[in-house]
Parts: C-alpha cells; structure tokens; sequence
C-alpha cells in the first residue's frame, strides 16, 4: 500500500517541470546548464525544483568544479513503483470494483 513517504513522493513528481527534470535525468547525469537549456526554466526556478527533488531524496548531487551534477537515483522511483504495482494487485485480488458498501 502507499506510505505517507509514497504520497509525499507523489506530490513532488506530480510537478510537470520536475517530471520532466526526472524524465531527462533517467538517461544521463546533467548540470543546472544543461537542464536549462532543455527545459527553457530560469537558472533559480529550476534550481529550486532540484533542491525539492534532492530533499525528497529523488536526486543526488556530484560537484564537479564549478558546476553540480545531478544524477537521478533509480531505487526510488521503483520503489514508488513497486508501492503501485501493489495497489493495482490489492485492487484486482478485492474485486473492488464489484464491492460497494452501502450508504447510511
């Protein structure tokens, strides 16, 4: 079942801009530079919504020089996937969708 970590995981990804900062993270390590170029964001808006991915544990950081790297860490998204996949078979093994309970 979801955990209150899950819900709150939830509502940081449920952000268009963070899941698309997710999204390109998925396939490589990247700067605040490149994640400004491919997502048209201001440099402080998008350094914010990576410190709220960071604080929720979704990213981590490797300074390189001058710049910090962000590197998506892919256990937490499969676990917030697994917490899914539970729901779906708690759901399906219920039968839910066939039981109502009656109204007061």
């Amino acid at each position: 079942m979801l955990t209150s970590v899950d819900t709150d995981l939830i509502r940081v990804l449920a952000d268009p801009l963070r899941m698309r900062i997710v999204t390109l993270l998925a396939t490589e390590t990247l700067c605040t530079t490149h994640l400004v170029a491919e997502t048209g964001a201001k440099q402080t808006n998008l350094s914010n919504h990576l410190r709220v991915l960071r604080e929720a544990g979704v990213v981590e950081t490797e300074p390189c020089g001058r710049y910090t790297y962000y590197r998506l860490r892919p256990d937490v998204i499969e676990c917030l996937g697994r917490s899914f996949t539970e729901l779906a078979r708690t759901a399906r093994t219920t039968r839910a969708a066939e039981t109502k309970r009656a109204c007061p």
